[in-house]
């Protein structure tokens, strides 16, 4: 099961030594329509159709016997052999949560038969640079109460000098915005929102971001911290008007890109997610250019797929993307897609799904690919914890490894 009680395919890979790796694929909440099929029985009665019994008998029958006897050790020529075996563009034969979970065994597997950690198994060098944690604390989205059509107010501690000192100051900001959204409510309460942050207590972004950068600057913060969202807009996108719903009117895309732009001029942004709806690539080009104080990347746009992420790079529609293997359906797929992002010196920025299970291997992947920044989401829930603790081990297992200096990134800091 993961964290939202709806089932998931577990898949234990076992060598030859006896050595074994055991993988199971998150889902998302918001999902990009060019996501790999996740594969379910839509059976009413079992588990509301959210069953994964086919899947199940798929690996025992068909993709196991087609992997017995390969080389753990050989992740492409295990995907691959997969992806043949599907034949489909988007996994709908197996179902990408299918592949992708055999996948994720097969990596924890061969790692186990070294003897080492994931992270060091796939960076096969030293680390010397950690991940920037960042932290999903004011939710709204087309699952909230509250018509706040932002899914996700995000902050960073990018001035923090060590993973510690980043992830003290996330628990302690994240107390400090629940107080200053009870004294907003004039309740005291801040109710827990979808994805374990606080419910937006506004469907107005402006004041949500206003009650954020409040709790910031009372802490004596604003030096050290900087701000992302995830405007999530194919989900509020409306294909017939071709407007966005934004603080309870329709506008449409220059008035978003222009209304986001408002936010990125006010306050430090390290990145805005998913600006626009994810087949408007014109939109994307255009917000690249005009939101220039900060950097525009892409999730449901690209979904860590190398051939939209190229065709983003070419026609200049995303400075980076969300990396979450699983929208991809493969370890190698999309481990080429970060590889062309580091080519095109696009920001690569892992994230773990709204529909996670506990042993993520996102987090350890986005140590080995020494990534500039990781989405946690909330810090609390376990799941998520399991994810900063995970960052933790790895700046013990390398105390001389710095987090990524965002200085030289940061557009707010040039602009």
């Amino acid at each position: 099961m993961d964290c939202r009680m709806r089932p998931v395919v577990e898949v234990d890979v076992i060598t030859r030594d006896g050595f074994y790796g055991r993988g199971a694929a998150p889902t998302g909440t918001s999902v990009g329509s060019y996501e790999s099929f996740v594969m379910r029985d839509n059976d009413p009665k079992h588990f509301n159709g959210m069953s994964v019994y086919r899947a199940v008998e798929l690996i025992k029958s068909f993709v196991g016997p087609a992997l017995i006897g390969m080389d753990v050790l050989d992740q492409q020529g295990i995907d691959h052999r997969m992806i043949e075996l599907d034949g489909t563009e988007n996994k709908s034969k197996l179902g990408g949560n299918t592949i992708y979970s055999v996948s994720v065994a097969c990596a924890r597997a061969a790692a186990a038969s070294l003897k080492t950690d994931l992270y060091r198994y796939f960076a096969g060098k030293e680390i010397t640079q950690l991940p920037l944690p960042t932290f999903n604390t004011i939710n709204g989205g087309h699952s909230e109460r509250l018509p706040m059509t932002i899914q996700e107010f995000t902050f960073s501690p990018y001035g923090a000098r060590s993973m510690t000192e980043a992830i003290e100051m996330a628990s302690v900001v994240f107390r400090r915005v629940g107080e200053v959204i009870g004294r907003f409510r004039g309740d005291g309460v801040a109710e827990m929102g979808h994805a374990y942050g606080w419910s937006a207590p506004t469907c107005d972004p402006e004041v949500a971001m206003a009650l954020l950068h409040e709790a910031v600057v009372s802490l004596g913060f604003e030096d050290k911290i900087a701000y992302a969202i995830d405007c999530a807009s194919s989900s509020q996108y409306n294909s017939i008007t071709k407007t966005y719903l934004y603080n309870n009117r329709q506008i449409d895309r220059d008035e978003m890109i222009g209304r986001i732009k408002e936010l990125t001029e006010k306050y430090n942004f390290l990145y805005v997610e998913d600006i626009l709806d994810e087949n408007d690539w014109e939109g994307f080009s255009r917000a690249v250019k005009e939101l220039t104080r900060t950097i525009v990347v892409g999730d449901d746009l690209i979904v860590t797929n190398s051939n939209r992420l190229r065709l983003a790079y070419e026609r200049h529609a995303a400075e980076g993307f969300i990396f979450k293997p699983n929208q991809i359906g493969t370890i190698t797929e999309a481990m080429e897609s970060c590889r062309f992002a580091k080519d095109h010196d696009m920001l690569v920025i892992p994230s773990t799904r709204g529909g996670g299970v506990v042993d993520d291997i996102v987090m350890e992947l986005a140590v080995a690919i020494q990534a500039p920044a990781v989405k946690n989401s909330a810090p609390r829930g376990g799941e998520r914890i399991y994810s900063l603790n995970c960052l933790y081990r790895a700046s013990d297992d390398y105390p001389n490894a710095k987090l990524f200096d965002f200085s030289t990134v940061a557009r707010f800091l040039h602009r």
